[in-house]
């Protein structure tokens, strides 16, 4: 078995990707659809996303808020929105930020 992937954001440390996985799920579900994302979790929130390769492409014009929403097509659920100061909106998934990158 391998040793336990530590994920580290701007914000916290968690020893394992599964923590980490479940404390931002949590957080998602806590929110109903449509719901802005509170200063707080926003914290979080963008130390995570620092981990998107896309990230200049995800923030665009700079972020104003975070909400949650109906996921695009061709998924389903909810995911997190980025909403910039433009009003322009994306998508982004937790997941695919948690996933091992080169600086893990």
């Amino acid at each position: 078995m391998g040793k336990a992937r530590q994920i580290k954001i701007d914000t916290r440390t968690f020893s394992k990707c599964g923590d980490a996985t479940a404390f931002f799920k949590a957080m998602l579900n806590r929110y109903k659809i449509g719901d802005r994302v509170t200063d707080l979790d926003a914290e979080d929130l963008r130390a995570l996303l620092k981990r998107h390769e896309e990230l200049d492409e995800k923030t665009g014009v700079g972020i104003s808020y975070f909400k949650v929403d109906a996921a695009p097509e061709p998924y389903s659920g909810r995911c997190f929105w980025i909403v910039r100061h433009n009003g322009s909106e994306v998508d982004f998934s937790y997941p695919h930020c948690l996933e091992a990158r080169h600086y893990d």
